[in-house]
């Protein structure tokens, strides 16, 4: 079937509208909608593309179907617009940056934050560094850097209590 002649579509759509509304319906589970996306199609028909269609049933239920994934997505993006909306009204809003990744300037402030803190973790006392380093560089659990180190568990404890005393006022000042 030739689309040039809209007649022969238009014919098509009338022989299997009831189908097409029963699958729409089943899509939608909406009959109102159904009916909408019906008359969307309908009016589609008149703009169809002038080049062959090799099986013009197919064609109106794909378009049928790509109408209500349509109108499917335009209802989450409308959702989802309306909660950003409701958030902001509320207060509540978890509104996130444009661009996400930090600008130049809070990269340089981070780079200086960690030279700093990388400073301090030198000047820590050596049992608190040693600690700190097998926990929180090599990712070591409190109990393997016990053992490694042949301390107690609360030795860990009170040498990472130190060291975080220490790293704390350094990044402070």
């Amino acid at each position: 079937m030739r689309p040039d002649s809209s007649q022969g579509l238009e014919a098509l759509y009338r022989v299997h509208r009831a189908a097409l509304q029963r699958f729409l319906i089943a899509r939608t589970g909406d009959p109102n909608e159904a009916e909408e996306i019906l008359q969307d199609v309908w009016i589609r028909l008149g703009h169809a593309a002038q080049a062959p269609i090799a099986n013009g049933r197919a064609y109106l239920f794909r378009m049928a179907q790509n109408l209500v994934v349509d109108r499917l997505r335009e209802k989450q993006r409308r959702m989802r617009r309306e909660r950003i909306w409701l958030d902001d009204l509320s207060g509540t809003a978890r509104t996130e940056p444009a661009d996400a990744s930090p600008n130049a300037e809070q990269l340089i402030l981070d780079r200086e934050e960690t030279t700093r803190l990388l400073s301090t973790v030198e000047t820590l006392p050596d049992g608190a560094r040693r600690v700190f380093e097998l926990h929180k560089v090599e990712g070591l659990s409190h109990a393997e850097v016990a053992m490694r180190l042949g301390i107690s568990r609360s030795g860990v404890e009170k040498h990472m209590a130190v060291a975080i005393k220490y790293l704390r006022r350094a990044l402070l000042d």
